[in-house]
């Protein structure tokens, strides 16, 4: 059994505090929020307070904050989506919608730190364009991960028709009935609307345990992980070429059974901006919510 120490919890890297010059709306304090009446207005800052509050503990660093806009800011509509990018704050604008729930970061890097793309002409359009248009952006990243149970993990899950398979405390390891890694792999494209996966391994190597690690936790967790679960595969969002792939290849050399699945960052968490989007319709049925994927930034030749 995987020990606490490499659950999805703490796959994700510490974060820094952002450096947008932002702060994050004061945690838990949005009570208020929980008796609002449906048609209220609501504004960003009770959004985030209440998906906080239901979190049960206010992150201390956290890259959780606004990227752009203000807390006060009432809210005519909500996007979720992966990225806020500049395809994504468009599509806001045309949907009416001026809060815009992002999973990952907003300006290339994991603190969303600007002091180095003030002379950047693509960072000032796309901030230009927020400000224009009073647009919030909020990434929840930290919190949805500790939410209970991790948003993003359980509507992967269940995207993948795995919920049944996973261990009752830890559902990042699964317990598969028996597949070929070429089955698994097409089961993965289909479900998650992959064109193409990376992999290691032999396609006609059964997988039956299997260790999920959506996002980019890192080479060494990675490497952690398949050391305590010892499972036949490593499903991952992404990784460094010179960490977790260059183990596995050795392990494979070493004669051990143990493959690898590189899905891309996107669609090993898409899925959690699908939870948000019903976590929204559920807690504020009256703001007209809208999920919409980036898609992948890189494609194939």
């Amino acid at each position: 059994m995987i020990n606490d120490n490499i659950t999805r919890r703490k796959f994700i890297r510490n974060a820094g505090i952002a450096t947008a010059g932002i702060t994050l709306a004061s945690p838990l304090a949005g009570n208020a929020a929980r008796f609002l009446k449906t048609d209220d207005p609501v504004t960003v800052g009770q959004i985030m307070d209440k998906f906080i509050a239901e979190v049960g503990v206010a992150l201390f660093p956290t890259v959780d904050t606004l990227k752009s806009g203000s807390p006060d800011t009432v809210v005519t509509g909500v996007l979720t989506t992966m990225f806020a990018t500049i395809d994504m704050i468009r599509k806001a604008i045309d949907l009416g919608a001026n809060f815009i729930i992002a999973h990952e970061p907003t300006f290339y890097n994991h603190e969303d730190n600007t002091d180095w793309l003030k002379n950047d002409d693509v960072y000032q359009y796309k901030a230009d364009l927020l400000k224009q248009h009073n647009i919030a952006v909020w990434r929840n990243h930290d919190y949805i991960h500790r939410h209970k149970p991790d948003g993003v993990t359980k509507a992967q899950l269940e995207q993948l028709e795995w919920t049944q398979y996973a261990d009752k405390d830890i559902p990042n390891i699964l317990t598969l009935p028996g597949s070929s890694l070429k089955g698994l792999v097409g089961h993965l494209k289909q479900k998650l609307n992959i064109q193409m996966v990376r992999y290691v391994g032999e396609p006609g190597q059964e997988c039956k345990r299997v260790l999920f690690m959506p996002g980019a936790p890192g080479g060494m967790r990675q490497i952690q992980g398949i050391q305590k679960v010892k499972p036949d595969v490593l499903v991952c969002g992404e990784l460094s070429e010179w960490e977790t792939a260059e183990y596995v290849r050795d392990a494979q050399a070493k004669g051990d059974k143990l493959s690898l699945v590189v899905l891309g960052h996107i669609a090993s968490e898409e899925w959690g901006s699908q939870f948000m989007l019903e976590w929204m319709n559920r807690n504020f049925p009256s703001i007209k919510t809208t999920h919409i994927s980036p898609g992948n930034s890189l494609k194939f030749m």
